[in-house]
């Protein structure tokens, strides 16, 4: 099964203040906020949804394409992820803005201060999804994620209109669309993830009830944190997929990073949603995918960054079954 994954592509800034942010914030200077942070660290760390996926995907084998707009300053992030494996043929490079970034500064208090640029994000909408497919060989399923909402609903139209398999995570982008807009966006759907938060919001939003929803897509993944994930089909009964602990990650790789003493939850539903996405290309179930993406989640918790830990087929079936047994929990055996 050829994927492709179309959604946000970006870099973090992440910077340690070593003082406390809220000394800086005077109470009778409120009006006129002026501040400056001479930062002890910066850490720059590869990001966006889309391209953490096609990071999974390739670690497990696959050859993902990756669709989203950036900036000229994407080359080496971009051949980064080729050298991995990530088909970046559908990656267009805007001519006048930078790529997306997400900028944050914290202190020992764990308070933050960040900002996201968009960036080259905002040219998405241009991409002609059909005409990248036609171009990279096609795909089987397209995972539409969180991007510019006009792109995003773009990309669903057009795999639509082509009869392209499709399957939607948008993430916290149904926060800032009317109803109208999120029903289009997953009507139809091959399969729909979200989050515990984005369940919610999704079911306020479009007024439609959860047998609703399942009426319109054919699999709806939540994510539950520690608490592990939800899969749910109209015509079965939930299955609930506890969590595993987080699986010690051995740096194999110049790229690779040691595992940190704190679990970095950043990225850990990207991996979720590669380690699930891979096992339904090997014709696994919804039951057995979802452990697999557990496992790839837990991976991917013990390392700092989104894209920094290692995983193969291989590994990847033999920790599902050390940590859930032999057999999918709708009945099915590991292939």
């Amino acid at each position: 099964m050829r994927i492709a994954v179309t959604g946000a592509i970006a870099t973090d800034h992440l910077m340690t203040f070593p003082g406390r942010i809220a000394d800086q914030l005077l109470a009778d200077r409120l009006d006129h906020v002026s501040l400056s942070f001479l930062v002890d660290t910066l850490e720059i760390r590869a990001g966006g949804a889309a391209a953490n996926i096609a990071y999974g995907l390739a670690r497990l084998g696959h050859r993902p394409l990756l669709v989203g707009a950036v900036g000229a300053d994407f080359a080496p992030y971009g051949q980064r992820l080729s050298a991995l494996g990530v088909d970046i043929s559908g990656v267009h490079v805007s001519g006048t803005r930078h790529t997306a970034r997400f900028l944050r500064t914290t202190d020992p208090d764990g308070n933050r201060i960040a900002s996201f640029y968009p960036g080259a994000m905002t040219e998405a909408a241009g991409i002609e999804l059909a005409e990248v497919l036609s171009r990279s060989g096609g795909a089987d399923l397209v995972l539409i994620g969180a991007d510019d909402p006009d792109a995003m609903l773009r990309h669903t139209r057009a795999c639509r209109a082509h009869g392209i398999r499709f399957a939607a995570a948008p993430a916290q982008q149904p926060a800032r669309l009317d109803g109208a807009r999120i029903r289009e966006l997953i009507d139809g759907a091959d399969h729909l993830f979200t989050n515990e938060d984005e369940h919610t919001v999704l079911l306020a939003k479009t007024g439609w009830t959860r047998a609703d929803v399942l009426r319109r897509v054919g699999t709806w993944v939540t994510t539950l944190g520690e608490k592990g994930s939800r899969v749910e089909r109209a015509d079965d009964p939930a299955l609930d997929i506890p969590a595993v602990p987080a699986i010690p990650a051995v740096p194999a790789t110049p790229d690779a990073t040691d595992p940190t003493d704190a679990a970095d939850p950043n990225g850990v539903g990207d991996a979720f949603r590669a380690g699930y996405l891979a096992a339904l290309a090997s014709g696994e179930d919804p039951g057995r995918c979802a452990q697999s993406g557990s496992v790839l989640a837990a991976r991917a918790l013990s390392c700092a960054g989104t894209q920094t830990y290692t995983a193969d087929p291989a590994r990847l079936r033999a920790l599902t079954a050390a940590a859930y047994g032999p057999h999918s929990p709708s009945g099915g055996e590991n292939a």
